[in-house]
């Protein structure tokens, strides 16, 4: 009897143990590297992450000729997965001038905003992902402050002088990702982004080829350091990661270019090591899923104007509805939607202006509330106010689903 008791509080105890590991998270951008040449090259490090959980080709760019329609390009790209949100919201344009809306949070500071204190890093080249995209510091992010960072080396010419072919670029990444993985080993901090700048480079300065396949593998390397140190974590501490592995944009059919909406432009991908949902095997798998997924598996708490704005949707754990569209007709708005648990309901909710860009709240009007399976909705103009423009979210236990409409 007493064997019986000793045997049940040990599982009880590993039952217990399982569910109380701390959750960590780091995500990292190697810039502009397609889709095609990952699968071909068949890369070591990608490959043991995605073994673990799962790898699917993922697109970039918003919805083409509507009003998320979005250039593919790095800065805009990194704020599409921070916000996880497309240009029409974020407003980062290009490279440079950059203006961000603060309003659309993003996953650092969505972090920080949190009642459990969490530590963040970031660990990149250019200083603009810390100080402008990220606002460390400004008042409109909430004074955002980023615990570890290791960053601004491209301004660094003494440690790093100007080498052929931008190879300096490299010798960055090298450095970057060292210190990332020393980082994470010794520090482990709660959330950290990992940028890795000099595939692009690559590409810009030679296309398609040899050479930026060599950097690309070279990445690879890179980002096996960064794994191992995730492996150790998990292996010598009480620690579940979560590991992202992702682009911010494709490349022209030549390689050397990007920032069009041609297919090879806007095919991304995702490497993760956490199991999936029936989202990330489906075609509607974007960049703005990545914050999301993230959100989620550390268990934050995101507030609901703040979540509502996010146009991604997590790819792991349970969803109920996907890929919304909408149809104007007559002074009607027919919604459609994907039923993925016909057990669902789906509360729609519409608002006639955008006050949250400017800071403010949106007066948000219940319409209904549908089954899941039911997969369609036609709004009565008797419903809804008289406007030119609408935000409509379908809201379930699950997830949720936004667009705009411009009349």
């Amino acid at each position: 009897m007493k064997l019986k008791w000793i045997i049940l509080f040990m599982l009880l105890s590993t039952t217990i143990s399982g569910f109380s590991k701390t959750r960590k998270t780091v995500f990292i951008i190697i810039d502009g590297v397609p889709a095609d040449v990952i699968e071909r090259l068949n890369l070591p490090a990608i490959n043991e992450i995605a073994s673990q959980g799962a790898y699917a080709r993922a697109y970039t760019g918003g919805e083409i000729g509507e009003y998320s329609q979005t250039p593919t390009i790095s800065a805009i790209g990194y704020t599409n997965l921070l916000t996880a949100t497309w240009l029409n919201k974020h407003n980062v344009g290009g490279n440079s001038n950059l203006k961000p809306n603060y309003n659309y949070w993003t996953i650092f500071r969505i972090a920080k905003e949190q009642e459990r204190e969490y530590k963040t890093a970031i660990y990149s080249s250019w200083t603009d992902n810390r100080t402008v995209l990220l606002g460390e510091g400004k008042k409109e992010t909430g004074h955002l402050k980023i615990d570890y960072v290791c960053d601004g080396f491209d301004l660094d010419t003494l440690c790093f002088p100007q080498k052929d072919k931008e190879l300096h670029i490299f010798d960055i990444d090298e450095h970057v990702s060292k210190q990332a993985a020393k980082g994470i080993r010794n520090d482990a901090p709660d959330l950290s982004w990992v940028y890795l700048w000099y595939t692009d480079d690559a590409g810009h300065i030679e296309g398609n080829g040899s050479f930026f396949d060599e950097y690309t593998k070279q990445a690879d390397l890179q980002i096996e350091r960064i794994w191992q140190a995730v492996q150790y974590r998990e292996k010598h501490f009480d620690e579940e990661w979560m590991v992202v592995v992702t682009t911010d944009h494709g490349r022209t059919e030549s390689g050397y270019g990007h920032g069009g909406q041609s297919e090879r432009e806007r095919t991304t991908w995702i490497a993760t090591n956490q199991q999936v949902n029936k989202h990330f095997r489906k075609d509607g798998l974007s960049i703005i899923d990545i914050a999301p997924s993230i959100c989620r598996f550390m268990g934050f708490e995101v507030p609901r104007d703040v979540l509502w704005e996010q146009d991604g949707i997590p790819f792991i754990g349970s969803i109920d509805i996907s890929q919304m569209k909408t149809l104007p007709y007559d002074n009607n708005i027919i919604l459609f939607w994907k039923c993925l648990n016909a057990k669902a309901q789906v509360n729609i909710y519409i608002a006639i202006d955008n006050q949250y860009k400017n800071g403010e709240k949106d007066n948000w009007i219940k319409i209904a509330t549908v089954p899941a399976k039911q997969e369609q909705y036609n709004i009565k103009s008797e419903q809804i106010p008289a406007s030119k423009f609408y935000k409509i979210v379908l809201q379930t236990e699950n997830n949720h689903l936004n667009r705009w409409i411009y009349k």
